[in-house]
C-alpha cells in the first residue's frame, strides 16, 4: 500500500461531498458548506446521490446472485459506506474477491475497514488514479484472476476524466483486459433533465475542486460499445431493475450493465 499524503481541507472534494449528501461523517466543513450551496441550487442532488448509491447495490447484488460474478474490479471507490461492494458479493457468495482502486487519502486512511471482507475471499485495496489503467490491472492481478470473468464497476467516476475521448479510451484499455463473460458496471451524472442541476455542476467546477463533467445519456451509452447490455438497457440509475412497486422518477444520471462477449 502506497504511502500515505496529506489530505488537502483547503478545497471541496467529490468523494467527501458525496459521502455529506449520503449522510455519512468522513467529510469536512468545506465539504459540507460545498454540499449545501450545491443543495441550495439543484436540492434534488441529494436524492441523486442516494439513486445513484442505489443502482451501485443492485448491481453488484444482480452480477454476484445472477450473473454469477465472483471477481469485481471497483475502481474510483470513495469513502466506505453501508454495503460496499465487498459486503453486498460476499454475502452472497463469500468466496468473492474484491480489488478497490482509488487516489483520495482519505479513501486510504479508510482502507483497513475496505479490507474487513470473508475468511473464504479476499479483499484488497489499491492507491492508483482512474487516469492509469496501466498500473491498475497490474496491481490487481495479484488478486484477482484475469483468466475468470470480472465485473469492473465504474460508479460517477469518469465525469472526473473531462475529455471524453480519453474517459472512453481509458474503460476500453479496462475492458480489454477482462475475458469473455466479464461486465462493465458504469454510471455517470448526465445533464438532461434540470438546469438548476447543471448550474450547480457549473458553480462546483469554479470552486477549485477536481472538475466532474456532466453527460448525455448518449455519451454514457458510448462506454458500454461492443457490449451485450443487460435489460432495462442504459437508463436512470433510480430506474435500474428498481426494488417495491412502480417506477421511480428518474434523476440526473445514467447507468447499465453490459456483458462483454
Amino acid at each position: 500500500m502506497a504511502e500515505e499524503r496529506a489530505i488537502d481541507t483547503s478545497v471541496p472534494h467529490s468523494a467527501r461531498i458525496w459521502n455529506y449528501w449520503l449522510g455519512g461523517k468522513d467529510n469536512y466543513e468545506v465539504d459540507r458548506i460545498a454540499g449545501e450551496e450545491f443543495l441550495k441550487i439543484a436540492p434534488g442532488m441529494r436524492e441523486g446521490a442516494r439513486a445513484s448509491r442505489g443502482f451501485l447495490t443492485r448491481t453488484i447484488a444482480w452480477l454476484t446472485g445472477e450473473a454469477g460474478i465472483r471477481q469485481f474490479l471497483d475502481v474510483g471507490t470513495g469513502l466506505p459506506t453501508a454495503d460496499n461492494t465487498h459486503e453486498i458479493a460476499q454475502r452472497i457468495a463469500p468466496e468473492t474477491r474484491v480489488v478497490y482502486v482509488d487516489n483520495d487519502p482519505l479513501v486510504l486512511a479508510h482502507a483497513r475497514a475496505l479490507l474487513a471482507g470473508t475468511d473464504e475471499g479476499a479483499t484488497d485495496y489499491i492507491d492508483a488514479d482512474v487516469n492509469d489503467p496501466e498500473t491498475i490491472l497490474q496491481a490487481a492481478a495479484k488478486t484477482l484472476d484475469f483468466d475468470k470473468p470480472i465485473a469492473l464497476n465504474l460508479s460517477g467516476i469518469m465525469g472526473h476524466v473531462v475529455d471524453y475521448d480519453e474517459a472512453r479510451a481509458i474503460v476500453r484499455r479496462l475492458l480489454d483486459a477482462l475475458p469473455s463473460g466479464s461486465y462493465l458496471a458504469l454510471n455517470d451524472g448526465s445533464n438532461v433533465l434540470s438546469q438548476a442541476n447543471r448550474d450547480a455542476h457549473d458553480q462546483y467546477n469554479e470552486s477549485g475542486a477536481l472538475p466532474y463533467i456532466q453527460r448525455s445519456p448518449e455519451q454514457i451509452g458510448g462506454f458500454f460499445e461492443g457490449l451485450e447490455l443487460v435489460e432495462p438497457g442504459l437508463v436512470s440509475v433510480s430506474q435500474w431493475r428498481p426494488e417495491g412497486v412502480g417506477t421511480p422518477a428518474p434523476v440526473d444520471g445514467f447507468g447499465a450493465v453490459g456483458r462483454k462477449p
